[in-house]
């Protein structure tokens, strides 16, 4: 009878545990949902589409497409007559809890993408920089209004500082 008490009280003991263990994850479960966190790319969502101008120069088109929650895909076109002179394409990412511009031009960097990180941003302002980079080190775009848009890129080039606007509507 001696051993039968030590014996119950650590089953009494272990099947108290395992039961609050239990409760606690299905207390867990039952939880209400916590709300979808905001999603920095979500202040890009007004890109999405086809940009474009058309000048002297040639012909400038910028398209933005959303491949998932957390990543747009640009590509940007400049023609002139019938030559390609520019092409460049671009991922727009969400990432560690930051909002990275990468493109990717052929016949610069190596053919390397670098990354820019938003650094600021509104509801109708949103400017990447990299100051490590050799041009631009900063871009933007601002929107003008639901069917126009001009972006901008910024920094130091020929040891002189420079500004290329580029003004677009939606197509």
């Amino acid at each position: 009878m001696k051993k039968t008490i030590p014996l119950l009280y650590t089953v009494a003991l272990t099947t108290a545990f395992i039961s609050c263990q239990k409760k606690e994850n299905t207390e867990t479960n039952t939880q209400e949902p916590t709300p979808k966190t905001f999603v920095l790319i979500e202040k890009a969502s007004w890109l999405i589409g086809e940009w474009g101008n058309t000048s002297k120069e040639g012909v400038l088109t910028e398209t933005w497409m959303k491949e998932n929650d957390s990543t747009f895909h640009g590509k940007t076109y400049f023609i002139t007559g019938k030559d390609t002179a520019f092409t460049e394409s671009i991922q727009l990412m969400q990432k560690n809890g930051q909002l990275l511009y990468i493109p990717t031009v052929s016949d610069q960097n190596e053919g390397k993408s670098v990354s820019f990180i938003l650094t600021t941003s509104t509801e109708n302002q949103l400017v990447f920089e990299n100051k490590e980079h050799d041009f631009p080190q900063k871009i933007t775009y601002n929107k003008i209004s639901t069917d126009s848009i001009v972006a901008e890129i910024y920094g130091i080039k020929d040891e002189i500082e420079s500004k290329e606007t580029y003004p677009m509507k939606k197509k």
